[in-house]
């Protein structure tokens, strides 16, 4: 595949992940691993559970850096994260840009508030999706692994500060490893 072919590949891809991937970044991350790992296979399932690490741990929505880490290492330079963190933010500017031009007409009427009820239970299935993917022997390497995961799971139950047990698991993690 010739340089320009990749990049077109590229933004086409990740235009349509921003198209249709509702429900926000973790919703994406299923999209993006069938995309670029399974369907054009421009990385390894071990790259892009490095890459959803990395995203995690960087401000900015996990969607828009695993983009930016894909296109990178896709093309291996700066204009493929660039092809590719435009091409997946620019569905959602449009759609913004035409949702906030006609909100005030359409706000109360039937079909978008039912539209927007069914989408719903399409978010929560994409980021269990997207859980699940991630759920694999390269993430989970040993029982440790499993009781931190289950000890930080019941503990955001309990409504514990999310960036608390991002530290938490961080550094027993390290102490444990």
């Amino acid at each position: 595949m010739d340089e320009w072919n990749l990049y077109l590949s590229l933004f086409f891809s990740f235009f349509k992940i921003g198209l249709f991937g509702f429900g926000g970044g973790y919703a994406m991350l299923s999209l993006i691993q069938h995309e670029v790992v399974e369907t054009h296979q421009w990385i390894s399932v071990s790259d892009f559970t490095d890459i959803v690490a990395i995203s995690q741990t960087t401000p900015g929505p996990i969607a828009f850096n695993t983009a930016t880490y894909i296109g990178y290492t896709a093309t291996g330079n700066v204009w493929g994260a660039v092809v590719c963190t435009l091409a997946v933010s620019l569905p959602s500017i449009i759609l913004m840009t035409l949702v906030a031009r006609f909100f005030f007409a359409f706000r109360n009427n039937g079909y978008v508030a039912a539209v927007l009820k069914g989408l719903k239970p399409v978010v929560i299935g994409l980021i269990a999706a997207a859980a699940v993917l991630l759920m694999n022997e390269r993430n989970f390497i040993d029982y440790k692994s499993w009781l931190i995961f289950a000890a930080v799971f019941i503990a955001s139950l309990k409504k514990i500060d999310p960036i608390l047990l991002i530290v938490i698991a961080g550094v027993i993690g390290y102490w444990v490893y």
